[in-house]
């Protein structure tokens, strides 16, 4: 399980924030998403902590904190969605745009 940080700042790296959490156990993963086509980070990010307590420590005390100018939301992170489909997704019949049939 790991923890889920939202309303990052975009200064923020994978060691400072390895850093924060560290102060309230031991830090097994920090993954800080970034968009595809800028490269730039997304404002959110997730760590893995050692044991739940060490996690549950650390969602107490920093949600809603104040750090590096953002009110830090943080919480228990949910399992990711699986995405349906074949590559690109559905869509169904791509050819009918706006409605028009085109028989």
């Amino acid at each position: 399980m790991s923890v889920y940080v939202g309303n990052l700042s975009y200064e923020v790296t994978e060691a400072t924030l390895n850093a924060v959490f560290a102060e309230y156990g031991s830090v097994k993963r920090v993954q800080l998403p970034t968009d595809r086509e800028t490269g730039r980070l997304r404002g959110f990010g997730f760590v893995e902590m050692g044991t739940d307590a060490e996690e549950n420590a650390a969602i107490e005390a920093l949600d809603g904190a104040e750090w590096m100018g953002r009110d830090l939301k943080v919480n228990k992170a949910k399992p990711r969605e699986e995405r349906g489909g074949s590559f690109g997704g559905g869509g169904g019949n791509r050819g009918n745009y706006g409605g028009r049939n085109r028989y």
